[in-house]
């Protein structure tokens, strides 16, 4: 599930469902078995593998957990249609995966007295970066499960043909535009660099962060951010790739055409690593370029667990947070979802992988970056003008102005 992506429609639900829920009668989210065991729900939004899987852990905590009996609900698709009734009807999950905490803050139980209580040895464990996705303002909501940065993904053996020397961090924008002019190869339809023809906006305001601009400031204001000249810039520097036919914009994310061998890099998160060994691709990471001496920064895709405003055993369910997040737990996971403990990250050496420290370095360089999502409360009516912009921007066939409709956004 890709944690950045939510239907409209959802949030208008979830709107009229809490307006609902104060007339609501309490409900029984967590209840006692006849031997005097706590049960407690958990919920998920993964299938298939994933869940087998979890289900093992959840075997494993039940056994060693005598008052505790965890019941895993698994809702894939449903997820979020799901969540949101469970909380209208105040008969919410006690445990439940959550990466969309605006949405669905007030029906979560802050969980900063619990952290408190563990010692600022248990806090630290965890990458600061982290923090910034399950909060908001200054409450912590959740506790993070699994993340993915992004990265440029290249194709080796489109630089090996070339004879060009694979990217090192620390390389630049410019640096990187001369890449792709170098790897475009017209007459073998081959082409330097692909990215989506409509971004998604949560993820594009990365490149604004490296740039040092944003959608907005920490106020809310898109005046003087969105249209800042660093802002400006950068939509600039992405529409020239075009307009000089060293990139293409993709339907999907620009993972296809770099399996297919007609693209040199593209730009996204830890999901394509399996894919890529599975079809064979010679391909390597690196981190985002950076504008000049700035730093560059990434967003975060980052689950966590969440526990519901209304359960009635709450100790006992941090307690299975504890677990969930816990050591065991984060090295079951490696198959799918990289590690957010920093000692289970030393121990498996991970920062020397040649791929995933890739992941690790930018998650370190974007602590301090709130996306926009998480500042205004009318995120989703901005992210339909954002994408609006960036087709019209970016659209081979209208590439207008960058300035003139941003501007008209801001206005």
């Amino acid at each position: 599930m890709k944690l950045s992506k939510m239907h409209f429609f959802v949030v208008l639900l979830v709107a009229a469902s809490l307006i609902v829920s104060a007339c609501s009668s309490t409900g029984s989210n967590a209840t006692k078995t006849e031997d005097g065991k706590v049960t407690l729900r958990f919920a998920t939004w993964d299938v298939g593998d994933d869940v087998k899987l979890q289900q093992k852990l959840i075997d494993q905590f039940n056994a060693e957990n005598k008052d505790i009996k965890v019941v895993l609900e698994a809702y894939g698709s449903e997820y979020d249609t799901k969540i949101t009734a469970g909380m209208g009807a105040k008969d919410a999950p006690d445990v439940m995966y959550m990466w969309n905490y605006p949405q669905y803050q007030n029906a979560l139980e802050p969980l900063d007295s619990y952290i408190k209580d563990k010692g600022e040895e248990y806090k630290e464990n965890f990458y600061e970066t982290l923090w910034n996705y399950n909060s908001v303002g200054e409450e912590i909501l959740g506790l993070p499960v699994g993340y993915t940065t992004h990265v440029v993904y290249y194709n080796k053996d489109l630089f090996d043909e070339k004879g060009l020397e694979y990217p090192e961090s620390g390389w630049t924008w410019e640096d990187f535009q001369e890449t792709a002019e170098k790897l475009t190869d017209k007459d073998k339809k081959i082409t330097g660099f692909a990215f989506p023809g409509q971004p998604d906006p949560y993820d594009f305001e990365m490149f604004l962060w490296g740039n040092g601009a944003s959608y907005v400031d920490g106020e809310g204001k898109l005046e003087g951010n969105l249209n800042s000249p660093e802002s400006i810039q950068t939509f600039e520097m992405f529409q020239s790739m075009l307009k000089e036919g060293i990139a293409i914009t993709t339907e999907g994310w620009g993972d296809t055409e770099m399996k297919s061998g007609r693209v040199g890099m593209f730009i996204n998160g830890a999901w394509y690593l399996s894919a890529f060994e599975e079809a064979g691709i010679n391909y390597g990471v690196v981190e985002i370029p950076a504008f000049g001496n700035n730093e560059s920064a990434s967003i975060v895709s980052s689950s966590g667990i969440a526990m519901s405003k209304d359960s009635k055993h709450k100790e006992e369910a941090f307690r299975f947070m504890e677990f969930w997040t816990g050591e065991q737990a984060n090295k079951e996971r490696m198959s799918f979802e990289l590690p957010v403990l920093k000692n289970v990250v030393e121990e498996e050496k991970l920062t020397e992988d040649p791929v995933k420290k890739v992941f690790y370095s930018m998650l370190e360089q974007s602590e301090g970056y709130t996306p926009t999502s998480f500042i205004i409360d009318d995120w989703s009516n901005l992210s339909e003008d954002l994408s609006l912009v960036f087709e019209q921007i970016f659209n081979p066939s209208t590439l207008m102005e960058p300035k003139k409709v941003i501007n008209d956004v801001v206005k």
